[in-house]
């Protein structure tokens, strides 16, 4: 075995007034270290395959809206409810679900919550598939969107304590860009789930929100498998169990690759052992001390929220009101939008190590803004087809996939570990709030008019707003590529503060 410094050791008292234990370790450094192996895809599978049933939930949604108001439908609700309030209610309770289990998940610790998070999504989903009436499935889709949202903080923050700082980047724009399978399995599906010469009216898409609890049921069997972050464990005084979790991995990867690990070359930590934070002290330490990171993790996620959030729900809006497109169709054009979007972060990613973060969130962002405002010019010039208009949202969103998920990976790096999960909590919330609920109030309310001006100028509101973000990051934006997250952003904690 390589040799392992004992990040229990050693121990000495803190000064009077913290009245705590301070202990050195190079859990950091040792994890980021260590070379890819089947213990990183545990994680991997464990944790990043919830994104899919993200996708799949507003993409079902989405496709469905206008089977569910039809007659015999065993629901009584409207189109417009789907697309616009129910839509809303779920952004709503995903904000919630994010600020919630985002606090639990810094107090108590990422595996408990990341289990927590599913389970609630789980009976949420279960239960929507027996609505019977609008009111009942605006509130189910809350308590769905409620576990998402808590997923977003637990999950995010796991999976980047776990992964080594070299490949941070790349793994984590490839699972958040996992929406977008999701989103493909959910577009497919409606196709057969609308098809009333297999499912009646009232059953297809009661079906379609059973197909999320067998998958999100799948995930939670591999998930009790991932380990608790070493990273929270230590700074909560459990220095032992993250001993014993980065010792296993070392083994792991050990016996897997026949040879010795490479030496660890960061230095060591003191942390200082801590209670839980409040909310106070992370607005203190967000706003305070990181006022510029602050306002780029907010001109990132409001950007990204208010497109993407049109766009999954009201998408099918738009092929039907403009181009005719019978309902049990959309789901065809929907797929091929799932999978540019899928392919954007999968290509991508790995330049966002290589050639930087900046230069590429800043080039996303940006990139898209502009093809979105030609794919406006040519919507109102009468210039496209149902497959003209799928073909232009699909390169838009091919660059803006990679940039809304770099979006996550932003503020999960540049805020210190204590208020991880929080801080994804809160730019989630506030960003999504502002352009995640009012994106599909808005953009749907333009879209529904059928009047192609109105739709016109939902299209250019979230190019400028992507446009902006970009220009956002190219000025502040945080060179984060190949770094360890303790140098990123220094732990509260920290008895010394880390190299910067």
């Amino acid at each position: 075995m390589a040799d392992h410094a004992k990040p229990s050791a050693p121990r000495t008292p803190a000064d009077p007034a913290g009245g705590s234990l301070v202990v050195e370790t190079d859990v950091p450094a040792r994890l980021d270290r260590l070379p890819w192996s089947r213990w990183h895809w545990r994680i991997v599978i464990g944790l990043g395959t919830v994104w899919i049933l993200d996708g799949l939930e507003v993409t079902i949604v989405g496709n469905m809206a206008a089977r569910l108001a039809q007659p015999g439908s065993g629901i009584s609700i409207t189109t417009a409810q789907v697309t616009t309030v129910a839509a809303a209610t779920y952004v709503a309770g995903a904000c919630s679900g994010a600020l919630f289990f985002g606090w639990l998940t810094d107090r108590l610790g990422r595996k408990k919550l990341f289990m927590l998070t599913l389970a609630v999504y789980l009976a949420a989903t279960a239960i929507t598939s027996l609505s019977w009436t609008a009111w009942f499935f605006f509130l189910c889709r809350f308590f769905t969107g409620f576990g998402i949202g808590g997923e977003y903080a637990a999950i995010n923050s796991a999976i980047d304590e776990l992964i080594p700082a070299r490949v941070r980047g790349r793994i984590d724009l490839i699972i958040n860009g996992s929406f977008w399978v999701g989103a493909a399995i959910g577009a497919f599906a409606s196709i057969a789930l609308l098809d009333t010469s297999l499912f009646a009216t009232d059953v297809g898409w009661r079906l379609a929100f059973g197909m999320g609890v067998v998958l999100g049921l799948a995930i939670l069997l591999v998930r009790r498998h991932v380990p608790e972050s070493p990273r929270w464990l230590f700074t909560h005084g459990r220095a032992e169990e993250a001993e014993k979790v980065v010792a296993e991995a070392e083994e792991i990867v050990e016996r897997e690759t026949g040879r010795p690990l490479p030496p660890v070359t960061g230095k060591p930590i003191r942390i200082r052992e801590r209670g839980p934070l409040g909310f106070v002290t992370l607005a203190r330490t967000v706003v305070r001390r990181y006022p510029r990171r602050t306002v780029l993790g907010l001109a990132l996620f409001i950007g990204q929220a208010f497109l993407y959030n049109s766009v999954t729900f009201g998408y099918a809006v738009i092929l039907t009101t403009y181009f005719d497109v019978p309902e049990g169709d959309t789901g065809y054009y929907f797929a091929v939008i799932a999978v540019g979007n899928f392919l954007g972060p999968l290509l991508l990613g790995h330049l966002f190590d290589s050639v930087g973060r900046v230069p590429m969130i800043a080039g996303t962002y940006i990139g898209s803004g502009l093809l979105l405002f030609g794919t406006a010019a040519l919507f109102q010039r009468g210039a496209l087809s149902a497959a003209g208009m799928t073909a232009c949202w699909t390169a838009v969103l091919f660059l803006a996939s990679a940039g809304a998920s770099a979006a996550y990976l932003t503020v999960s790096e540049i805020f210190p570990l204590e208020t991880r999960a929080m801080s994804i909590a809160f730019f989630y919330a506030v960003g999504t709030a502002v352009g995640g609920i009012s994106g599909p109030l808005l953009f749907n309310g333009l879209v529904s008019s059928g009047k192609v001006s109105r739709t016109t100028l939902a299209f250019c509101i979230g190019a400028a707003l992507m446009t902006a973000a970009g220009l956002v990051e190219a000025a502040i934006g945080v060179r984060a590529e190949g770094r360890s997250l303790e140098s990123l952003a220094t732990p509260l904690s920290a008895v010394e503060p880390a190299e910067r």
